[in-house]
């Protein structure tokens, strides 16, 4: 399976809520029209059939991809924080 780039999927999500909280305060035509879209995009980039279970996928890849880059950064400094070379 294709995994998206988290960064990607982050702007996406950030797009995402910042229509929705617009959309709320003041409809606008354009901005549905642009949500429409981020929903699709965001559900098939994450392999779902709607928006909340592709949001809820979305944060799982970020959780991980954050995770993945905290274990790579104590492999490189160590468990003190200090880095093994030099």
């Amino acid at each position: 399976m294709l995994v998206p780039d988290p960064k990607r999927v982050r702007q996406l999500l950030t797009r995402y809520a910042t229509l929705r909280i617009a959309q709320a305060e003041r409809h606008s035509p354009v901005a549905a029209r642009e949500l429409e879209d981020i929903t699709y995009t965001l559900c098939v980039m994450t392999g779902t059939a709607g928006i909340r279970e592709a949001v809820a996928r979305a944060d799982a890849l970020l959780t991980r991809e954050r995770t993945t880059a905290d274990i790579r950064t104590t492999d490189v400094e160590g468990e003190s924080g200090r880095h093994l070379v030099g």
